[in-house]
């Protein structure tokens, strides 16, 4: 149980620092619905399972004896996050300032989309996989059990799903909304901001030897 305990609290401390799968919801909350939100949290959700999985199979083993492998996934990923933030920072300058009522009807069938938006965020950060890899590392040795290993995934996916709905569920209050309404287009520019220099940081990080 402690073990369960132990890596509990490192995932949180992970997930409440804020990064490319955070601003993505927070952003879609504010402006474009719940929903929307929350099915871009099933998509970071589904992400995780990936790299968590992966770690687990022994991936960040892999990637540390193929150098170039691991540099082709971070460039990709970060050209990812870069398109994702000049559409951001396009739209905060070229659209009209959101009034309520265009907010209201904004996208009612954009569920799927936003799936797959966070889904491919989160994939996009190879970084997710050593960070797995790592804590994996630390807290689950030789002695613990697949039966363990493969709760221990469940729990921190399960942790994931939880976190990034109630990030959903705040930024989407309707005070959040009304800020969005006043201050949508530099939401919108930051968001977008982050994203690039995320991105940027992906492709150009040098990797330590």
């Amino acid at each position: 149980m402690s073990l369960f305990l132990s890596l509990a609290v490192v995932q949180l401390i992970a997930l409440m620092s804020p990064g490319p799968d955070f601003f993505y919801v927070s952003q879609t909350a504010v402006s474009h619905s719940r929903r929307e939100a929350l099915a871009g949290v099933v998509g970071i959700t589904l992400g995780v399972a990936v790299w968590a999985a992966l770690a687990l199979l022994g991936l960040q083993l892999l990637l540390h004896r193929l150098a170039w492998l691991e540099r082709l996934i971070a460039i990709c990923g970060g050209i990812y996050l870069c398109w994702m933030g000049f559409k951001m920072l396009r739209g905060a300058l070229t659209a009209p300032a959101p009034d309520a009522a265009a907010h209201a009807v904004r996208l009612a069938n954009g569920s799927w989309r936003a799936l797959r938006n966070g889904l491919f965020t989160n994939l996009a950060n190879p970084k997710a996989v050593v960070y797995f890899g790592s804590i994996f590392s630390a807290f689950v040795g030789d002695g613990v059990g697949a039966s363990a290993r493969w709760g221990l995934w469940v729990m921190v996916v399960a942790e994931t799903l939880l976190w990034f709905a109630l990030v959903a569920s705040v930024f989407a209050l309707p005070a959040m909304r009304r800020g969005y309404l006043r201050l949508g287009r530099w939401i919108d520019g930051c968001a977008g901001a982050v994203f690039v220099l995320f991105g940027l940081h992906l492709v150009f990080a040098r990797r330590a030897v």
